[in-house]
């Protein structure tokens, strides 16, 4: 705080740097869970349209306790247990946001999403199109995505490339609590319906936020990546716990000598397409992570970016990490072998450095 004081006492009659300040220091602790639930009781009292329903949301608080407090605050029409029956409440959701309202539905987990396909993609996502504009969607599909830990094949796997190559959904992925409060308001308010993909391992964990991120009004821009750390030699890109794995190479590596950017995706779908071929024009290499399988991968899109509109920019051959190829193990090394590691991220940068 002396320090503080002393900044702002030079800064004195500087209206743009005072403010800067304050951002860059006030700042608190909050975790996944937190960003989440806060987000939702703002938006539920900001708006009486918005409502949260699926398994276990209300009674029990939520299966990760992302719910926890809404019931007592809203009451049981606001905040709705359902059956298990995803196809059933996410019907019923997408029929609740075509008559003006906007739910919030979650799944225990995005593996359980395949039940309700044909609600998310064939009503949800095409009906503002076949009605040429006039049916909205304002709907939110949220859960946890991608691998946890000991669960297996049919419990850890990554949906973000699936969902981001249906047109009609917004894709976000967010990493830390700024993304997550930020870009959950901002979803609600969207008039459009929004694949909203979190990580159960990430739910515990804390980050900092300022001020300003605790703004009941709040919102980060849909479509807009955010340069987590500034580099020269090598652009890394990633979304959700990906980002994490990505500034700690980049630390690694900064001992080495090598000079990394690193890019946290946010949105998906749109995808920001300009942001990720300027960080690339401006270190001449890129590497892609993400947990999700090879092929068809959100990876592969980045590498055709790279290609398509930073050709002559680049000094190596693009590089992407991904997971393994295979349904998820059970076995604890087995699930370890099939998911990315730091390890993988420093030797595909020191490729691209031709180290």
């Amino acid at each position: 705080m002396q320090r503080l004081g002393a900044l702002l006492r030079r800064s004195q009659g500087d209206a743009v740097l005072a403010p800067q300040l304050l951002r860059t220091y006030a700042t608190t602790q909050m975790t996944i869970r937190d960003a989440l639930n806060s987000a939702m009781d703002e938006e539920m009292a900001r708006d009486e349209t918005v409502f949260v329903m699926g398994e276990e949301v209300a009674e029990y608080q939520g299966a990760y306790k992302i719910t926890r407090g809404l019931l007592q605050k809203y009451g049981p029409k606001r905040v709705r247990d359902t059956p298990i029956t995803e196809a059933g409440f996410t019907g019923i959701g997408v029929g609740a946001a075509f008559q003006g309202l906007r739910p919030i539905v979650e799944f225990m987990t995005f593996n359980f999403s395949m039940q309700a396909m044909d609600q998310i993609i064939n009503s949800a996502a095409k009906h503002h199109y076949m009605s040429s504009g006039a049916i909205t969607c304002p709907i939110v599909f949220r859960g946890a995505n991608g691998a946890a830990a000991g669960v297996a094949a049919q419990h850890s796997q990554c949906f973000a490339a699936w969902y981001s190559s249906v047109p009609g959904l917004k894709v976000l992925a967010p990493y830390d609590a700024e993304d997550t409060r930020g870009l959950l308001k901002a979803s609600i308010r969207d008039p459009d319906p929004v694949v909203f993909l979190e990580n159960e391992i990430l739910y515990g964990e804390s980050f900092p936020v300022d001020q300003a991120v605790l703004d009941k009004d709040f919102v980060l821009p849909i479509g807009k990546a955010k340069v987590m750390r500034s580099g020269t030699d090598v652009t890394l890109i990633g979304f959700g716990k990906m980002v994490g794995y990505n500034l700690k190479a980049a630390e690694l590596l900064e001992q080495e000598g090598i000079s990394c950017e690193v890019v946290n995706l946010r949105s998906l779908k749109p995808l920001d397409r300009e942001g990720i071929a300027q960080s690339i024009r401006k270190t001449h290499r890129v590497v892609s992570v993400e947990e999700g399988w090879p092929q068809c991968g959100i990876g592969s899109e980045i590498v055709s970016i790279a290609v398509e509109e930073c050709f002559d920019d680049l000094d190596a051959p693009p590089e992407r990490v991904t997971g393994a190829e295979v349904p998820m193990p059970y076995a604890a090394n087995l699930e370890a072998a099939a998911l990315p590691t730091t390890d993988h991220i420093l030797a595909a940068v020191k490729r691209v450095m031709g180290k």
